[in-house]
């Protein structure tokens, strides 16, 4: 720990360029000092100079594929990116969690009681308790703090802004109470538990994991209390491509229930087999049981298990192209996933609003642009939001021209990979 005072006088030096270099780039690292800078007088402001505080960060993150595999014990391979929500926080006697997120009202929890309140439900304010009662739950410290926040993980992206700030929540009490013994896997199973119980969203453990782990990873959830875990050793700067995120604009409001349907009607569908999810099905046995599934679960969730099945082996079959290098085979499989989710998995757009559906408007820019050269998909939970492309580096001014003539001019985000996950980058 140390001072806000010591601490803006490190960010005004460069004794910290290299922390901030490895979580963003080196171009990077002085906008990101201005930024930790902004925050850190933000914290003195509302809780007064010469506290001792750390600094910590916790990624956005990016579902390469698996998408909506994971609530049903599926695979996945997704990354952390190098947009994140940071914190500057300290410890306080007074039993209470202060948290002043930029643009938002601050949040101040009681840990005398951390019982669900339903008020709260789909408010920050539950992710507060939620994480601070599950800490407690598992037997680990918790205690009062008061923390500044700032997040440029885009809302509504598909990069899961709020897993990086339910993980940045489980960082800072790791760490400002736990000596960080609290290892990223159950930071990431603490975080949605808050998602899940509290803030009331019924979300699978994909986004939190990869939030908290970092870098490429490979996820199976056969077993969610304990997920196996694997790095996937591959530079995508290497390969003379691009990452790019466009949000076209669409609204993930009042989309839970298109969300929620989808993990029921898995289930619904795994059900016919006396199983809780698709996991525990065996895929020739779903293919043999086709009419019974239709029967008791209806066409769409005959499809989104289809879709299940189709996307576990090409999670496998990703990360094998990845570890070989062969990065053709790998795009090819990004745009079969993508397809997978639009026709099968169907959330590419809401039913409820057919005549708006900019993402499937973006994927067909996409179809046309990179064509036979990149990859494109649609990004996170979809219905709304965001797409994902592989652009090559020669067509990435054609791309993004394309992309903000049509949804506007800060719509196409170029990200990189950060190696790692929820971190204290200075304590």
């Amino acid at each position: 720990m140390m001072l806000t005072t010591e601490l803006k006088s490190l960010l005004a030096g460069n004794a910290c360029d290299a922390s901030l270099a490895t979580l963003y780039s080196p171009s990077a690292v002085e906008d990101q000092k201005a930024r930790y800078l902004r925050v850190a007088e933000t914290f003195e402001r509302l809780y007064g100079a010469g506290r001792a505080v750390g600094v910590f960060s916790a990624p956005g993150r990016t579902e390469v594929c698996g998408n909506h595999t994971d609530h049903n014990h599926g695979k996945v391979l997704a990354a952390g990116v190098n947009l994140d929500a940071i914190a500057v926080a300290g410890r306080n006697d007074e039993n209470i969690v202060r948290i002043k997120s930029e643009g938002y009202r601050m949040d101040v929890t009681e840990l005398s009681d951390l019982r669900v309140h339903d008020n709260e439900t789909g408010h920050s304010a539950s992710l507060v308790r939620g994480v601070c009662a599950a800490f407690r739950a598992r037997g680990y410290n918790v205690g009062g703090f008061d923390a500044a926040t700032a997040s440029n993980v885009l809302s509504g992206s598909g990069l899961s802004s709020s897993a990086a700030f339910e993980v940045l929540i489980g960082t800072m009490l790791n760490h400002l109470y736990n000596d960080g013994k609290v290892d990223p896997v159950e930071i990431a199973q603490i975080a949605q538990y808050a998602e899940n119980v509290y803030f009331g969203k019924p979300c699978g453990l994909m986004d939190q994991m990869a939030c908290s782990v970092g870098g490429f990873v490979e996820i199976d959830f056969r077993d969610p209390a304990a997920p196996v875990i694997e790095k996937v050793p591959f530079d995508f700067a290497a390969c003379g491509h691009a990452l790019c995120i466009v949000d076209t604009g669409g609204t993930h409001a009042d989309l839970t229930d298109d969300y929620a349907a989808v993990r029921r009607e898995m289930e619904a569908a795994a059900q016919v087999f006396g199983k809780s999810v698709l996991r525990e099905v065996a895929p020739a046995d779903f293919k043999a049981q086709i009419p019974a599934v239709r029967k008791a679960a209806g066409d769409r969730a005959v499809l989104r298990g289809l879709h299940f099945f189709r996307e576990n082996e090409r999670v496998e079959r990703q990360a094998a192209a990845l570890k070989a290098g062969d990065f053709d085979a790998f795009k090819q499989l990004v745009i079969e996933s993508g397809y997978s989710s639009y026709m099968y998995n169907q959330n590419v757009f809401t039913p409820k609003a057919p005549t708006s559906q900019p993402v499937s408007v973006a994927l067909a820019l996409c179809a046309e642009l990179l064509a036979g050269k990149g990859a494109w998909r649609v990004h996170g939970g979809g219905f709304a939001g965001t797409i994902q492309a592989f652009v090559p580096l020669e067509l990435l001014d054609a791309f993004k021209a394309e992309m903000t003539a049509v949804f506007g001019e800060k719509a196409c985000y170029v990200l990189q990979i950060r190696p790692v996950g929820g971190t204290a980058v200075l304590i």
